[in-house]
């Protein structure tokens, strides 16, 4: 995962500037700047401050999105199956990928 490129999308989405977003984690604009320019690394707790100012979990933090697109029933019906049945459909959907 990009965290750079997470953080840069989620605060957008949010509708905040990169100088309000490090106010409210307690960073340094310049700090958050290079994190999403991908030059810095933050830790754990650097994004747990970054979490709480856009007033989101960590696991929403590091859950992709595409999943979030995934249909209520589609994600019920992909529990119910085997991991054997669940490598299966991924062949398939990697097989059908391919031939596009």
């Amino acid at each position: 995962m990009d965290v750079g490129k997470r953080v840069r999308e989620l605060r957008e989405q949010k509708g905040i500037s990169t100088n309000k977003l490090a106010n409210l984690s307690g960073i340094s604009q310049s700090y958050l700047r290079d994190i999403e320019l991908g030059d810095k690394n933050p830790t754990v707790e650097v994004i747990s401050y970054i979490c709480g100012a856009l007033n989101i979990t960590l696991q929403d933090f590091f859950t992709e999105q595409n999943v979030e697109k995934i249909s209520p029933f589609l994600l019920s019906a992909l529990r119910e199956l085997t991991e054997q049945e669940q490598d299966r459909l991924a062949e398939f959907i990697s097989a059908v990928s391919k031939r596009k």
